[in-house]
């Protein structure tokens, strides 16, 4: 099956029911499947072809589905642009997927060989017709270039399939939001650009309203979930952390059944703040760039596995390997690996990169983990992230929950400096609510791991760095802090 003719059918299925809400804006399932004809005709007249590279920078918007699903229907190739990210960011995506055009907003612009800002968008919808846009791609042919976060260097476009599309499609559908249907309403704040838009499909599918906030805000998502009766949600854990400093939260009247959340891993008490404010609503979905949100899934009956991110998906076969490739037993550490029908086909011009990455037909996601008796994984921190302190392993996100329980912290970072004795010195940095006390905190730290994986200072900043995303980005802090020193070395000589 083709993208398009998901939306073809719910344009058929569910009529004039509305399928977005963006402020006054209501848009019906029939118009969507319409105004993507028309978009995807207008593109091809304009002399894109198949199989052609578009960028699409736009903020969570109706207009931006349109861009993304016409590309679907027109065989053309969508490279998604945030708009967190600087122009330089931008210009670096579209020559390394050589897009020829750009669809940008009013918020944004890049610049391609074909430019389509927000007054050519409306009119070549308005001029084009409304004809059925079909064009048949292979389904192992590329649908759409999603970008890694680049936390450890430049992002790498991944190239995905139809085939895969629809994977993550059908996973989802089983596993993660498997209660969506015509009396649920979508509420998406993170962007469309990355992970929220990976629940339009299913939205789509089902017959869900889907209501678009053009950025996130955690008072106007307090707000917009209690006025529009939201019943599910996509958010980062600090989206999460933000919506439970939130005021107005206590007294508004909400009506959540699931909140999935991913993208980055949750502290656990972060998490039972939230279960303790929602209600046992919560999903995690596990994924990455390679393996786009399916890997695996923790469901709400199973939270009481702390710290774990759950069971396969079922599209996805996942194992934890030993530095030789060898599959490791219950509770012994190792590097997660996957393979299924939702990976990525290769990284885009990268073929050294994608041998690397596929070993033996698996995916070798980065990520060291183990799995218990029962099939739960659990994650404990980033391979390149480890830390060898005097000889030991820490793991940064072990020391980051634990700073994370303490009283007033929002976000905390750990990283490891060059120490001459130590090797890796644990350095610890948190942001938080006002009158932090850094001693308090480490002194709580100190009762409650081992000496070697203590920071041996903590530091408090107003805000840590953080990817388009939302991961907090441990190499920037560890950048800034070393930077930071070689200044003050540079100054006193």
């Amino acid at each position: 099956m083709q993208i398009g003719e998901i939306i073809r059918r719910a344009g058929v299925m569910f009529g004039d029911a509305p399928a977005f809400v963006e402020g006054a804006r209501v848009v019906s399932f029939r118009d969507f499947d319409e105004a993507t004809d028309r978009l995807g005709n207008a593109l091809l007249a304009e002399g894109l072809k198949p199989g052609e590279r578009v960028g699409v920078l736009m903020p969570n918007s109706v207009g931006c589905l349109v861009a993304y699903y016409a590309l679907a229907k027109s065989g053309l190739v969508r490279v998604p642009l945030n708009l967190r990210e600087t122009a330089s960011d931008h210009a670096y995506k579209i020559a390394d997927s050589g897009a020829r055009a750009v669809i940008h907003s009013a918020e944004g612009k890049a610049e391609a060989e074909m430019v389509i800002g927000p007054e050519q968008f409306a009119a070549l919808i308005q001029k084009a017709s409304p004809a059925p846009c079909k064009i048949d791609r292979a389904l192992d042919a590329p649908y759409r270039l999603g970008y890694t976060g680049g936390t450890t260097g430049k992002p790498k476009a991944v190239t995905l399939t139809t085939e895969g599309e629809l994977a993550e499609l059908a996973a989802f559908l089983v596993d993660l939001v498997p209660d969506l249907g015509p009396e649920a309403t979508f509420l998406h704040s993170s962007p469309i650009a990355h992970a929220s838009g990976a629940f339009v499909l299913p939205a789509l599918v089902k017959g869900t309203r889907s209501v678009i906030m053009p950025k996130f805000d955690a008072a106007q998502f307090v707000a917009l979930a209690e006025q529009e009766h939201a019943t599910h949600t996509f958010l980062v854990p600090t989206m999460l952390a933000m919506i439970l400093e939130e005021p107005g939260l206590p007294a508004a009247k909400l009506s959540f059944k699931r909140i999935c959340y991913g993208a980055s891993p949750i502290a656990p008490a972060l998490l039972t703040r939230a279960i303790a404010r929602f209600g046992k609503v919560f999903a995690q979905t596990y994924g990455q760039a390679e393996s786009p949100m399916v890997i695996t899934c923790l469901k709400p009956e199973d939270h009481d596995r702390v710290g774990s991110c759950g069971r396969p998906f079922f599209l996805a076969e996942v194992a934890v390997f030993d530095d030789e490739d060898r599959p490791l037993k219950p509770g012994e550490t190792g590097e997660i690996v996957v393979r299924g029908p939702q990976l990525m086909a290769r990284y885009w011009n990268r073929p050294d990169a994608t041998t690397a990455a596929f070993r033996n037909g698996w995916l070798h996601t980065g990520d060291l983990g183990t799995m218990d008796a029962d099939g739960f994984f659990y994650i404990l921190d980033r391979k390149n992230d480890m830390l060898i302190s005097g000889g030991y392993n820490v793991y940064p996100r072990e020391v980051e929950d634990v700073l994370l329980a303490c009283d007033g912290v929002v976000e905390a970072a750990v990283v490891g400096l060059p120490d001459e004795k130590w090797g890796d010195r644990v350095h610890a940095v948190i942001a938080g609510r006002a009158g932090l006390d850094t001693d308090a905190v480490l002194k709580a730290c100190k009762g409650k791991l081992a000496n070697y994986k203590c920071p041996k200072a903590v530091e408090l900043w107003p805000a840590l760095p953080k990817s388009p995303a939302g991961k907090i980005l441990r190499r920037e802090v560890r950048d800034r802090i070393i930077a930071r020193s070689q200044e003050k070395i540079a100054a006193a000589s």
